[in-house]
């Protein structure tokens, strides 16, 4: 790679995309995350929405039979998302300022996912 290139996030963003369906319980979404090592999960609606490991965690700690409940019931909607071309820097600008952790990434449908984590190692 050209060390001239600067990092798009389509260089780094984790594929393929993991979702779930949005009649799924938080326990399958805790079970999909755990099986594929991974904090979120698109959930397939409209709006777009995403499920992650923290909206599980505050699920939990709320005392909710989350074996039962349905993710739409703790979902983030109208979640923030990039495009494969847009430059690592922004996307971590985006990150900061929405204090989020994972972007869905999305050319004419879902195409995968960039996490902090990847920032991180990006920058690193």
């Amino acid at each position: 790679m050209d060390s001239d290139k600067r990092t798009t996030v389509e260089d780094v963003m984790s594929t393929p995309l993991e979702t779930i369906a949005k009649d799924s319980t938080v326990m399958d979404a805790a079970k999909r995350m755990r099986e594929n090592d991974i904090n979120a999960l698109v959930v397939r609606t409209t709006p777009r929405a995403i499920v992650s490991s923290t909206d599980i965690l505050d699920a939990v700690a709320a005392g909710l039979d989350v074996s039962a409940l349905p993710v739409t019931e703790v979902m983030t909607t109208d979640v923030e998302t990039v495009t494969p071309d847009l430059y690592m820097e922004e996307v971590a600008a985006m990150m900061t300022t929405y204090g989020i952790k994972h972007l869905p990434v999305v050319d004419d449908d879902y195409v995968g996912m960039v996490s902090s984590t990847d920032v991180t190692a990006h920058l690193s």
